[in-house]
């Protein structure tokens, strides 16, 4: 009898592998994809006007639903490098959106676990470095208490390009000169301190629509802005998410690139309607829909999934320690560069 029980549970025992072995060899794209998507919309302006598109059209739904997955996506109104950033980390979005510095940070933390890469660009645009003159007439001259807003320090665009400029001018060792500073702010609240003219704000580091706000002021100019500093077009936002989302989910990946295409070429195809959904972003009111336009029109405002300049912020950032590793290339950083109509 005892022969018996042990053959018995011999054979459990083997069946259990046999179905786990059988389990572990079905492909990720056979096995259930999700059925709902997280996805911050990010910190606001024309810089995250894609999203808004794909929200305002429904285009991710509508490509998941093409790819036999349909999809419901939960948009939340959270923005800032970091806050994007700890999102990822911590499950409670699927996709986000952030400049290239602080995707850099991300892809060079999460290479030996979550691999976190980049779906494609989102826009490319430069920041402006606005300042009341009475105040601030050049970054050099920055001292005391006085404070200039960035979108997050340490990650954001603007602390690594006030980095470049500071190895650039003053050499290695004083990289991080300007960084003391920064403080993370809001790019709406951003304006409203600086146009009130009180506080230690002096200078706010805008994207558009906000830097155009804030040039009303006949107090306020910009003294320097990012595209200068890099040396041309530079990627102002990009879209990352984690290799095993990628892996696991190719269906639903699929869509959501696709969905980001279309509403980059919608964006070009009819510039009032955009600017219509932007505004409603935005609140619907305090700025025209004509002066919208007007950004779209700048050829400074590009919305194209090909990166431009991510590998020098790649290369900068690997060169002052900031990231331990540097990319052999985009292949390193992108999940498919192929596609991406080349880029650098």
């Amino acid at each position: 009898m005892t022969n018996g029980f042990t053959r018995r549970r011999a054979g459990g025992i083997l069946s259990a592998l046999v179905a786990a072995l059988m389990l572990a060899g079905v492909p990720s794209a056979a096995r259930a994809e999700v059925s709902e998507l997280r996805i911050p919309l990010g910190a606001g302006g024309f810089g995250f006007l894609p999203l808004h598109m794909m929200q305002k059209h429904k285009l991710i739904e509508k490509y998941a639903e093409e790819a036999g997955n349909p999809v419901t996506v939960n948009w939340s109104n959270i923005g800032g490098p970091a806050v994007m950033n700890d999102a990822l980390l911590s499950g409670s979005a699927h996709f986000i959106s952030a400049g290239p510095p602080a995707f850099l940070f991300m892809w060079d933390r999460t290479r030996s676990n979550m691999a976190v890469k980049s779906v494609g660009a989102i826009s490319s645009m430069p920041m402006h470095l606005n300042a009341r003159v009475a105040d601030l007439k050049a970054l050099d001259d920055i001292s005391g208490g006085q404070k200039i807003a960035v979108t997050s320090v340490k990650v954001s665009i603007p602390s690594i390009i006030m980095q470049m400029y500071a190895l650039k001018k003053y050499g290695k060792d004083q990289v991080f000169r300007f960084d003391p500073f920064t403080v993370t702010m809001s790019h709406p609240e951003a304006v409203i301190t600086l146009l009130s003219g009180s506080g230690t704000i002096v200078a706010h580091w805008a994207s558009a629509p906000f830097d155009q706000r804030e040039l009303k002021d006949p107090a306020i100019r910009t003294i320097m802005n990012s595209d200068d500093v890099m040396g041309g077009s530079t990627t102002f936002t990009m879209m990352s998410t984690t290799t095993k989302f990628q892996t696991e989910n190719p269906k639903v990946y699929g869509a959501v690139v696709k969905a980001l295409k279309r509403a980059q070429e919608m964006i070009g195809e009819d510039k009032k309607a955009a600017a219509e959904v932007l505004l409603a972003s935005m609140g619907g009111k305090g700025w025209a829909i004509d002066e919208l336009v007007g950004i779209l029109n700048d050829p400074s405002t590009k919305y194209t999934i090909k990166p431009e300049n991510v590998l020098k912020y790649a290369n900068f950032m690997h060169e002052i320690g900031s990231l331990k590793a540097k990319p052999a290339g985009l292949g390193d950083l992108f999940f498919e560069p192929k596609d991406l109509g080349g880029g650098n």
